[in-house]
């Protein structure tokens, strides 16, 4: 997502979500900012850099050497955090990491493989979810969360869990450049008409729209708390 970074179109509408930040009070107590920072960086460092790795790792298996080449296959965050996606993220609540670059004539199977790797980021989100949820059951039973210590690592793990949920929906967004684009363009065969580039090289506009004006907050919210809700159950009840 970096390259769209560099669109005049895009500073200014990132500009125009940091001036909401500002005045929706995000900064009004700058301790209870900071600390709350801290305690999410830890979900945001691992819910991207499994993300990001899914992808390269993927692409990999299934024959594309590029990712390794360019050392994306790994877990190390700092291959793939973007610093100022990271930036973005703390201040204004938006951010990206560093995209996986594929190229997908090393596939065997072009379409086929394109999706397996742009679905990799949403499901390993997921499976770090369960994984995470299933921590916070651990965490609950123990009495050392009646601690200072106990409730900031329970809220940590709640953060990766969350962090990874919203991830996870987020990307599933059928806008460009979103995974969730991808994979409808896979399904669909739409890479070789005329709208796929109309809507590609409107797509970080168009993100941005939905962002400002709460379309994307909409559908967050209730897909999180529908996945989480069965997430927990599947712990808390089947398990």
């Amino acid at each position: 997502m970096r390259q769209f970074f560099k669109n005049p179109s895009a500073i200014i509408l990132i500009v125009i979500m940091a001036a909401m930040s500002i005045l929706n009070g995000r900064f009004s107590n700058p301790g209870d900012w900071f600390f709350n920072t801290l305690l999410i960086i830890p979900g945001v460092f691992i819910g991207l850099a499994f993300h990001e790795f899914a992808h390269a790792g993927v692409a990999s298996l299934l024959g594309d050497s590029t990712p390794k080449l360019q050392g994306r296959v790994t877990i190390n965050p700092f291959a793939h955090i973007d610093p100022v996606g990271l930036i973005a993220l703390v201040f204004i609540g938006f951010g990206w990491g560093k995209a996986v670059q594929i190229n997908p004539e090393n596939f065997s199977h072009t379409r086929r493989d394109s999706f397996f790797v742009s679905i990799a980021g949403i499901v390993m989100n997921f499976i770090l979810a369960f994984i995470f949820t299933g921590l916070l059951k651990v965490l609950r039973d123990q009495l050392f969360l009646t601690s200072d210590m106990g409730n900031i690592a329970f809220t940590i793990v709640w953060n990766v869990i969350l962090i990874n949920l919203v991830l996870m929906v987020f990307n599933l967004l059928p806008v460009p450049p979103l995974d969730g684009f991808n994979i409808v363009t896979e399904i669909f065969d739409l890479r070789h008409k005329k709208i796929w580039y109309r809507i590609y090289d409107l797509g970080f506009p168009i993100l941005m729209a939905l962002i400002i004006f709460g379309v994307t907050g909409r559908i967050l919210e209730p897909a999180v708390n529908t996945i989480f809700n069965f997430i927990y159950w599947v712990w808390f009840s089947v398990l």
